[in-house]
């Protein structure tokens, strides 16, 4: 197939959208599927108020048009819901294209936190986004059936994975702090609630490995805290090994790549029952999830590494990618052109489904 991905937020990022969509046109490809990715990199930009790390194209539907027609994709998956993801949604509804798009972030939550705005305007002005898309893709279950309530249709859950051969346990790490290590991996800004773990009395030493909005300002706050900003590849795994539990104190993140890079390094979670931290560990022995966070960060410290390890293994990048291919496959198939045309819906399916799927739950 021929995958255009829009989307506004790309390298040089760091984030798990970002994280996301790169696994996910890597994978793409390596199972022979073309994809363009369409970013900020491709137009010009302005820095984002309150957030200039995170870059707002000047594009307009027409510009994303033909460049659409030049790629003449199969289907169009508009992943974020901004400049870019506006434009493509416009475009590929005027060329008449399949549609789907995908619900990464609680907008709605972390715009309340910056800004005077209700919740329910900006979900109504997200439902009315994603109306047209033959599927919205959502990380968990139970995302899905907030969003259901919400008014928002043709849901679809669409979970992550991990790049375990990156992210694995490596004894020994030893960045010289006191144990036991309370460690949170990701952007240092408002909305992902670090003062939750940051006032929390523990024992040992916390670290905060991530940049953002808010990294100067807490590090004045909390100077007994170890922030060491940004870190990728091996640097980041060797920061992961060098704790003990892995603290997660988001309550608007939807999902949390964080929680199975940790999980894939042996790194026993806490976290808030929030909806990502559910959905990785579930029934598992894998973590702790306690509206209580000190206690759950304590209970973590007892747990077995070796059970957070293979909790890791039920999530694959190549099972996200997989589902992607289902979802789009299904929008193509039954998109009006095909259904008007009987003989390029057969030669569609007889391309896409080289062996017996069943229909992905939620469509």
């Amino acid at each position: 197939m021929r995958f255009l991905l829009a989307t506004d937020a790309w390298h040089p990022q760091i984030n798990g959208v970002v994280r996301t969509l790169t696994h996910l046109v890597a994978e793409l490809r390596r199972a022979g599927h073309e994809v363009l990715v369409v970013s900020p990199a491709d137009f010009r930009t302005l820095p984002c108020p309150t957030y200039p790390e995170i870059r707002l194209s000047l594009t307009t539907p027409g510009r994303l048009a033909r460049r659409i027609r030049s790629f003449a994709p199969d289907v169009v998956h508009v992943a974020t819901e901004g400049p870019i993801g506006l434009s493509a949604r416009a475009a590929a509804r005027r060329l008449e294209l399949p549609l789907t798009t995908s619900f990464h972030t609680r907008f709605p939550e972390y715009l309340r936190r910056r800004a005077p705005v209700p919740e329910r305007l900006t979900y109504a002005l997200l439902r009315r986004f994603h109306a047209p898309a033959a599927a919205c893709l959502v990380p968990t279950a139970q995302v899905r059936r907030e969003l259901a309530a919400r008014g928002f249709t043709r849901l679809v859950t669409w979970t992550r994975g991990v790049d375990r051969a990156l992210f694995r346990p490596r004894p020994g790490v030893d960045l010289g702090l006191k144990g036991p290590v309370f460690l949170c991996v990701g952007r240092v800004a408002p909305e992902k609630g670090l003062e939750a773990f940051l006032d929390l009395d523990l024992p040992g030493s916390k670290l905060v490995v991530g940049g953002g909005p808010a990294l100067t300002s807490l590090k004045a706050r909390y100077p007994d805290v170890r922030f060491i900003g940004s870190k990728v590849g091996d640097e980041l795994v060797d920061h992961y090994n060098a704790a003990d539990v892995f603290v997660f104190p988001s309550r608007t993140d939807t999902f949390g790549i964080v929680l199975l890079e940790a999980l894939a390094c042996g790194i026993p979670v806490a976290a808030f029952p929030e909806p990502g931290p559910v959905e990785v560990i579930a029934e598992t022995s894998a973590g702790v999830l306690d509206e209580d966070l000190r206690a759950a960060c304590l209970k973590a410290l007892t747990l077995d590494p070796a059970d957070a390890l293979e909790r890791s293994e039920a999530f694959t990048w190549a099972a996200c990618a997989e589902r992607f291919v289902e979802v789009a496959a299904l929008a193509l198939a039954n998109h009006p052109v095909a259904v008007a045309r009987p003989t390029f819906a057969r030669r569609i399916s007889a391309r896409l489904f080289t062996r017996p799927k069943h229909q992905p739950p939620g469509m």
